[in-house]
């Protein structure tokens, strides 16, 4: 397993982020156990979770799974770098959603029971809340950071001119502010290259990707097409809308040698401001296959070929000014 550190800080973290959104719900607790010691045995110290998540079995479902695997003991928390999200939210009542100075402390209180631990690594904000400002903000952060109950904080979705607020407002209260950002980045969706990650550069933050492979389109879609989702009406409209760069896709894989979900998640590996893609397994076979990225080298001329397949955007204003 190859290490870097998150973003500008001292946190070594592992190269790829083990994504845990379907335990509980979609995968039953002990295979979600099963799966995260497999990780840990493969090296990968960082993973990721949210509040939110356990959706239709009862949000904070999957907190829950990952707080009776860490009571397993056996260095499990020790040897996890754990991140946590707020801003969705988990009840009906006023005050239990966003990120007001409220929420984002009780939040953090209700994951930790969950969690079975004393503290969080990375507490990210879910979303962008633009009716609560950053002072506000930073100052429940600042208290739980006091407290040790959190260490670092990070966005997700938020804009490039977001990540400059939060960081400046962080500066003037001589806070460390956000050290990394959770974007959508693919080789299909490449927005964030036109502002996230200049921003993400300039203010030391590092990118962690979530869906790298677009919801599947880059696992082989057109290789399997059997069951599951992919069969989905929504999918397959995706697919024919993608359908002449997927080919294109699938063919340079083969010609590679490498599997579509390696070569998609080795080309963010190769992505300067990437920290970590999140992986996010439902089953075992799902996880061994996304630890064969890391044994997917890319050289220049296979980095070119797919961004004639998929091409993405110069830094902004370059892109669309001179």
């Amino acid at each position: 397993m190859e290490y870097t550190h998150l973003g500008r800080s001292g946190l070594t973290v592992s190269r790829l982020c083990l994504g845990t959104m379907n335990f509980g719900w979609k995968t039953e607790e002990a295979d979600s156990h099963e799966i995260m010691d497999r990780a840990h045995a493969e090296g990968i110290n960082f993973f990721d979770t949210a509040n939110v998540y356990g959706f239709e079995v009862g949000k904070g479902r999957t907190e829950e799974v990952l707080g009776t695997w860490f009571a397993h003991g056996a260095e499990r928390r020790e040897k996890t770098v754990l991140a946590t999200k707020v801003y969705g939210s988990m009840t009906d009542w006023p005050n239990d959603t966003f990120l007001s100075a409220r929420n984002i402390v009780r939040a953090c209180e209700a994951s930790l029971r969950r969690l079975q631990t004393d503290w969080i690594d990375l507490y990210q904000f879910h979303h962008v809340d633009l009716r609560t400002p950053w002072e506000e903000i930073w100052q429940a952060c600042e208290t739980l950071v006091a407290q040790g109950k959190v260490l670092y904080v990070g966005s997700s979705n938020h804009a490039a001119w977001q990540i400059a607020a939060a960081n400046e407002a962080a500066a003037r209260r001589n806070f460390q502010g956000l050290v990394s950002e959770q974007s959508h980045y693919n080789l299909l969706t490449r927005h964030v290259e036109l502002e996230v990650l200049p921003a993400a550069t300039h203010y030391g933050v590092g990118i962690i990707p979530w869906s790298p492979l677009a919801g599947g389109l880059l696992g082989g879609v057109l290789e399997k097409t059997e069951g599951g989702r992919r069969n989905e009406e929504r999918q397959q409209k995706r697919i024919e809308e993608h359908r002449p760069a997927l080919e294109a896709y699938e063919a340079f894989c083969r010609d590679l040698g490498h599997a579509p979900a390696g070569v998609g998640l080795a080309w963010l590996l190769h992505q300067p401001a990437v920290t970590a893609p999140i992986v996010g397994p439902r089953t075992m076979a799902q996880f061994e296959g996304s630890l064969a990225a890391l044994d997917v080298e890319l050289d220049d001329a296979a980095l070119e070929r797919l961004d004639e397949i998929f091409p993405g955007y110069r830094a902004a204003p370059m892109e669309y000014a001179w």
